[in-house]
């Protein structure tokens, strides 16, 4: 029988990778944020039930992103192993956070959030230097709120949410 630590090892790493999807070949970074994309949706009815449900619901994956990340580091040894998806993921949510949920509003986030998390402007980068699991994701919520901003003007502009 295996371990609790062994067991709580096994959930942090498949929180951490996405639900593996961070062992994509190529770019595993977009397939975690297309994870993203997927729970998107439910985060979004939530959000209609009750914002401060959201709020609780987003806070939960923060924390759950941050702690699989911890556990992540030590099992690949690595600062910011490229299999680590969940800040993709929960970055993402950040970027639908109370945004209408449509095709256009789902393109625009992805397209916006991946543009923010790989060019990481200002204070992305330096969320990097946070030790541990924050390091790894807090980066990802600030791309998250620049895009969630983004898409509000892309919105406010007149692009279609279909």
């Amino acid at each position: 029988m295996a371990s609790e630590g062994a067991k709580a090892s096994g959930v942090a790493h498949l929180i951490a990778t996405g639900f593996y999807s961070g062992y994509a070949p190529v770019a595993p970074g977009t397939f975690g944020t297309l994870v993203g994309v997927l729970l998107a949706p439910a985060f979004a009815g939530v959000a209609a039930a009750s914002g401060l449900a959201y709020l609780l619901a987003l806070g939960l994956a923060i924390a759950c992103a941050i702690w699989a990340a911890e556990v992540a580091t030590k099992i690949f040894e690595l600062k910011d192993p490229r299999q680590v998806v969940c800040d993709e993921i929960v970055g993402y949510l950040v970027a639908m956070a109370f945004l209408p949920i449509g095709y256009g509003s789902l393109l625009y986030a992805f397209l916006l959030f991946r543009l923010f998390d790989i060019t990481k402007p200002a204070p992305c980068r330096q969320a990097e230097a946070l030790p541990g699991g924050y390091g790894v994701v807090v980066d990802d919520l600030a791309a998250g709120i620049y895009a969630n901003l983004a898409v509000r003007v892309v919105l406010a502009l007149g692009a279609p949410v279909f």
